[in-house]
C-alpha cells in the first residue's frame, strides 16, 4: 500500500497524517490552519490497469471532523475492493463557511470555501491519481453525514462538474443551503461573540474558535455555518425544489441507519432522563424539525407501536422527522425528474445509529465480532461494486414502490419500509437545518 499526504499542490511522504481544521474540542490533534491534506491508499501500480477511485469526505457538519479518525483508515477498503481510497481534509467553520461577502467585498468566495477547497482536491484526483493506479474518469465520491451533505452541494455547484461519476451519501442530505441573509444574519451573532473591533481576518485561531459558541439566530443553539447560496459558486439550492440539473447524469447511492438519533441522545443525555408518557410529547417535539402538534405525532407513534417504550418511541419519532426526512426528500426528488439512477438502503444491523456505518464501510469497525465482520464485508462489497459498475446490486429506487435494501444480519429489498412514517410527516414542509 502507498500512503501519501497532500498540502497546497505538492506531495511529500507522510508519516503521519496532517494536521486537522481547528475545532471546538480536542478530538483531533494537531489542530492548523493549514489543513489542506488528502491521503491516498493504492494497491501496488499494475501498468495498463486503472482501479475506480473513492473518494471519502468526512462528517461532523460543516463545523467538526477529520479524516484522521481511525474509522475512516482506507487500507482494508482498498485492499478489499482492489481499488484507491482517497480522503480528504478540509476547511470547517469559521475557517470555510463564514460568510462576510455580504460586509465586505474582499471575500466574495468566504461562505463557500470549505467546499471549494473539496474542489481543489477533486482537481488533485484527476489530474494525479493516474499515478497510484486510478482512473480519474471513474471516481466516486462517499461521505457521512455531513460529508453527504457536501457531496449533495458539491451536485450543485458549477466547478464541481465533471470531477466525480458517481455519489455515496450516508445519513447525509442537503435539500437546501444557507440563503445570504440568513448566513449573514449568522455571520453578525458570530462577530459580536468574537468581540466589537477583532478583525476575522486577523484573529487568531483560537479566538475564532472560541466565538464558535454564538448562538444561531434562527435556529437557535450552536452558530450554524455551512453552504451558502451566494450566486457566486452555488446559484440555486442542491435538491429543491427539484434536483440541481447538474447532478442528474451522476448515479447517486443514498442510505441512513435505522436508529440514527441514538447517538445524539445517548442515556445519559438530559431529554431522556425522567422521559415519560406525560412529557414525550414535548420533549420529542421540540427535536423533530417538524411543525406539527407534538401531541397527536407522540398519540399517532404510541398507537401505531403499542408495546413499545417512551424512549423507544423518542427515538422512532426524531429519526423520522429530524434525520431520515432529507434522504426521502432527495430520492424521490430524483426519481420524479426522472435522472440517473437512485439506489437507497437502510442499515438495520443492531439497531444501527449515526455514525455506525462509518467503520462497516471502512472495515475499522470497533468491538470485533463474526457477526460485524460479516455485515462489514457486505456493505463493503456493495459500495465497491457501485464505485466499479454504477450498480450496488439491487433494485433502483422509483415511486411509489420506493425499492430500498435494508442491510443486517439477514439483508433483503424492501418496498418502502418506513411508509408509514413517511406520509406521517410528508403532511408538512421539511426544514433543513442552516436553511
Amino acid at each position: 500500500m502507498r500512503w501519501l499526504g497532500f498540502n497546497r499542490a505538492y506531495l511529500r511522504s507522510l508519516t503521519r497524517y496532517g494536521p486537522s481544521c481547528p475545532q471546538q474540542g480536542a478530538h483531533y490533534q494537531p489542530q492548523s490552519e493549514d489543513c489542506l491534506f488528502l491521503n491516498v491508499w493504492a494497491p501496488m501500480a499494475d501498468k495498463g490497469r486503472k482501479r475506480p477511485v473513492m473518494v471519502y469526505i468526512h462528517g461532523g457538519a460543516y463545523s467538526s471532523g477529520s479524516v484522521v479518525d481511525p474509522l475512516n483508515d482506507g487500507a482494508h477498503l482498498a485492499d478489499r475492493g482492489d481499488v484507491v481510497v482517497v480522503t480528504v481534509n478540509h476547511r470547517l467553520n469559521a475557517f470555510g463557511y463564514l460568510y462576510l461577502a455580504r460586509r465586505d467585498p474582499r471575500f466574495p468566495d468566504s461562505g463557500n470555501c470549505g467546499q471549494l477547497d473539496l474542489i481543489c482536491a477533486l482537481q488533485w484526483v484527476r489530474d494525479n491519481i493516474a499515478g497510484f493506479g486510478g482512473d480519474p474518469d471513474n471516481v466516486t465520491v462517499f461521505g457521512q453525514s455531513g460529508g453527504g451533505a457536501k457531496i449533495a452541494t458539491l451536485m450543485a455547484m458549477p466547478a464541481a462538474d465533471g470531477l466525480f461519476h458517481k455519489a455515496i451519501t450516508m445519513s447525509g442530505q442537503q435539500v437546501t443551503a444557507s440563503g445570504a441573509i440568513n448566513a449573514t444574519k449568522r455571520t453578525e451573532a458570530y462577530l459580536e461573540k468574537l468581540g466589537r473591533g477583532v478583525d476575522p481576518v486577523t484573529a487568531s485561531a483560537t479566538e475564532l474558535v472560541a466565538a464558535l459558541g454564538a448562538i444561531d439566530p434562527i435556529l437557535g443553539g450552536g452558530v450554524y455555518m455551512g453552504p451558502v447560496l451566494d450566486q457566486r459558486h452555488l446559484h440555486r439550492h442542491p435538491f429543491w425544489p427539484d434536483p440541481a440539473p447538474q447532478g442528474n447524469k451522476i448515479p447517486m447511492l443514498l442510505g441512513n441507519t435505522v436508529a440514527e438519533t441514538r447517538a445524539f441522545f445517548p442515556p445519559d443525555h438530559p431529554k431522556l432522563q425522567g422521559l415519560d408518557w406525560d412529557n414525550l410529547a414535548e420533549r420529542a417535539g421540540s427535536e423533530m424539525r417538524a411543525d406539527l402538534l407534538p401531541e397527536w405525532v407522540a398519540a399517532q407513534f404510541r398507537d401505531r407501536y403499542p408495546t413499545e417504550t417512551p424512549l423507544q418511541l423518542f427515538h422512532r419519532i426524531v429519526t423520522a422527522g429530524r434525520s431520515w426526512r432529507g434522504q426521502v426528500e432527495e430520492a424521490d426528488a430524483r426519481a420524479r425528474a426522472g435522472v440517473a439512477a437512485t439506489w437507497v438502503y437502510q442499515l438495520d444491523f443492531e439497531q444501527a445509529k449515526h455514525t455506525d456505518d462509518i467503520g462497516l464501510s471502512f472495515g475499522t469497525f470497533v468491538s470485533p465480532t463474526p457477526a460485524r465482520a460479516a455485515m462489514s464485508r457486505v456493505l463493503m462489497d456493495a459500495f465497491v461494486r457501485f464505485a466499479r459498475t454504477g450498480h450496488p446490486g439491487w433494485p433502483a429506487y422509483t415511486t411509489p414502490s420506493r425499492t430500498t435494501m435494508v442491510f443486517d444480519a439477514d439483508s433483503r429489498v424492501v418496498n418502502d419500509p418506513r411508509q408509514w412514517e413517511r406520509e406521517l410527516f410528508a403532511r408538512v414542509p421539511f426544514i433543513q437545518a442552516g436553511s
